[in-house]
């Protein structure tokens, strides 16, 4: 068992780190910007809490309602279903009716999702699996972009905006692992649906420390949602830096939602009840207990790995753009993902490349938050960072609509990352040869001229 030693042995690693980033890079001591930071990052660590409470306990919970494998499979991808198309709409309100708004409306929308799972009755709970979907498109666009614009109208330096997505993939990492505690707690005490009033409560707990502490902001207020849209589509024709962001985050997003999926039958020792068709099934509950994985001790094993990512971020951010240094995550993303197609039933080396893949997704949130803030302009910027889902939903839908084979999903993974690492060369060239424009429409040196150290916090 590699996985309980690892959890140690990786917090320590991550305390080193941060231990580093704390002694070795600058930090600001700016007043209004850590005030602005913890304004931000309070609001959002709550709204992904909210997410994460109900994460471990929905496909339980659909079972102990009664529904059939087949029930919950329809249920699952109606989420995804629903965030690809009624997400990319509500989430575009955003730009045209404020990104306040759109957070408020997300802790709304995702409220009643958690009212919904109260009742056992398919339609009802297909209702609620409708606006969680949606809501989620919201928690990836507009809580971003409201930062973003807020960001840059206080006067803050474009390069504290990184700290501000690092400091957020750290705390969305301790968010998660809590979160996961406390759902535990609560199912283990009032049953499987105490996790979600949970999440209600934090939820509207967000939606009031928003109301109180946040002032509106808008894109481009002038136009129509669908106006918005299509002048978002012709922006990702037309701008070669903007299509290779929209490329990058939907492939990597794309597998990494499909190895949330898979990680568990991939790390599961073959003679388990979670074997592959074929495999040698156990007979009796002490055998299936004696040789199943600790999931709670992986996922937190995963979780302090992205933190870690978060960390050399910051530290890589000292010496190189993220234009620069995402070409070789993306590239080792890709690397890691083979273990289980090159030594299936190897658990130690698979288990040891998905802990080296979730360094690389801990490395990739606030990179490309960074990225986003550079070459996306404000007037459509959740309009556009919706778009950049639809086909990373579909990805994650086509595969939970096939029965395909394990190895073939990962190798359809690694495809996508290398797909991806093409289209961050593409991108770093094009920056590399010419300066940009930030979101503010200021100017911006190109990657060669740029590198100077980053101050975080």
């Amino acid at each position: 068992m590699v996985f309980i030693p690892s959890f140690y042995g990786l917090c320590l690693l991550c305390l080193i780190l941060y231990v580093y980033t704390k002694t070795k890079v600058a930090s600001s001591e700016d007043g209004s910007f850590r005030k602005f930071q913890a304004t931000y990052l309070l609001v959002y660590l709550l709204a992904t809490a909210g997410d994460w409470l109900q994460g471990p306990h929905v496909y339980v919970l659909y079972q102990s309602y009664g529904m059939t494998t087949h029930q919950i499979e329809i249920l699952f991808v109606a989420g995804f279903g629903a965030s690809m198309i009624f997400g990319t709409v509500i989430g575009s309100f955003a730009d045209r009716y404020g990104r306040r708004a759109n957070c408020i409306l997300y802790g709304i929308m995702y409220g009643l999702a958690c009212i919904t799972k109260h009742f056992p009755n398919f339609h009802i709970l297909m209702i609620g699996r409708l606006l969680g979907g949606t809501a989620t498109s919201i928690l990836f666009s507009a809580f971003e972009s409201w930062l973003v614009y807020e960001h840059n109208a206080r006067g803050f330096s474009s390069d504290l905006l990184s700290t501000v997505f690092s400091h957020a993939t750290l705390g969305n990492s301790l968010a998660a692992i809590a979160a996961g505690l406390v759902a535990q707690v609560f199912a283990d005490h009032f049953g499987y649906v105490a996790p979600f009033d949970v999440s209600f409560t934090v939820l509207m707990i967000m939606c009031f420390c928003i109301v109180t502490t946040w002032t509106e902001n808008y894109g481009d207020v002038n136009v129509s949602v669908g106006t918005s849209m299509k002048s978002a589509l012709k922006l990702i024709k037309e701008d070669r830096k903007v299509l290779c962001l929209g490329l990058i985050q939907s492939l990597f997003e794309g597998a990494m939602y499909t190895f949330v999926l898979e990680w568990t039958p991939a790390l599961t020792p073959p003679d388990t009840g979670d074997s592959p068709a074929g495999m040698k099934v156990p007979e009796d509950e002490e055998e299936i207990h004696k040789n199943s994985i600790p999931h709670g001790w992986i996922f937190a094993d995963f979780m302090v790995a992205v933190m870690i990512g978060s960390a050399i971020f910051k530290i890589l951010c000292k010496y190189a753009s993220p234009e620069s240094f995402m070409r070789i995550v993306l590239f080792l993303s890709s690397i890691s993902l083979l273990m289980p197609i090159i030594v299936p039933g190897n658990q130690a080396l698979i288990f040891a490349g998905f802990i080296v893949f979730e360094i690389c997704v801990g490395i990739f949130w606030p990179a490309m938050g960074t990225m986003r803030s550079m070459y996306v302009p404000e007037a459509t910027r959740s309009t556009v960072m919706n778009l950049f889902r639809i086909p990373l939903n579909m990805i994650v839908i086509v595969i939970l609509l096939q029965d395909l084979p394990m190895v073939i999903i990962f190798r359809c993974c690694v495809a996508f990352l290398l797909v991806a690492c093409v289209a961050q060369q593409v991108l770093f060239s094009i920056s590399a040869g010419k300066g940009t424009t930030n979101s503010r429409g200021e100017s911006s040196p190109s990657i060669k001229q740029k590198k100077q150290p980053v101050t975080v916090v």
